[in-house]
């Protein structure tokens, strides 16, 4: 189970040393949200964020959640900034096909994200184009939601139709993670947790135990 922490929910005052101490906690795979304010009434984490983080840290993976109006007028500056995985929400462009293919040719991960109110089959036409679907937890634009009732059930769904495809793209569980849906999500076949206030942020123990122990919890370490 791979631990992807939200970085939208580092303290902006302390935002270095907290990337810093997610990276001593074993951490290497972040979640980056980007948001216009257009497909989100909410606006998160300017380009330049992808950019510092990977030179500074290349070796971590940066998982760029991109909610945006027009994904395509992102990638070719998430290429440039160094982005490694790139989502986009479905309902945000007609031409799905086309945008994965464009992160996939610009040397990306290609993902969509699945809203809360979307229908799990949507992704059929161009699963063998997904490397990754990120499952909505919560609704998008905040953080510190709680997880949505029926979410276990539509990922075990998800996971159903990577089976009766034999696909092989990762499922990205994206929204009020705790322990209690933790251990349940890796069940139901989820590959990724993004974590955020109530596994590694905020916590009583600071951020590079709280990474340890999501490891010791969820993949025996």
């Amino acid at each position: 189970m791979i631990n992807a922490p939200s970085l939208a929910n580092c303290n902006c005052l302390s935002f270095g040393q907290d990337v810093k101490e997610l990276i001593e906690g074993g951490a290497s795979f972040f979640h980056i949200d980007l948001m216009d304010g257009h497909y989100v009434p909410n606006l998160c984490m300017p380009l330049n964020y992808v950019k510092d983080i990977k030179s500074q840290y290349p070796e971590v993976t940066a998982d760029v959640h991109i909610m945006v109006s027009n994904p395509m007028d992102y990638i070719g500056r998430l290429k440039q900034a160094g982005a490694d995985y790139v989502a986009f929400h479905i309902d945000s462009t007609n031409f799905v096909r086309r945008t994965l293919n464009a992160i996939r040719e610009a040397g990306m991960k290609a993902g969509v994200v699945i809203n809360p109110s979307q229908r799990i089959d949507l992704i059929e036409p161009y699963i063998s184009l997904l490397d990754y679907v990120v499952l909505m937890t919560v609704e998008p634009g905040y953080a510190g939601q709680r997880f949505l009732e029926g979410g276990l059930e539509r990922i075990q769904e998800l996971n159903g139709l990577r089976s009766k495809y034999k696909a092989e793209f990762l499922i990205e569980i994206d929204g009020g993670v705790d322990y209690a849906y933790a251990m349940p999500c890796k069940e139901m076949g989820a590959d990724i947790l993004v974590t955020g206030i109530y596994m590694i942020f905020n916590q009583d123990d600071g951020i590079v135990e709280a990474c340890r122990r999501f490891d010791r919890c969820l993949n025996g370490v």
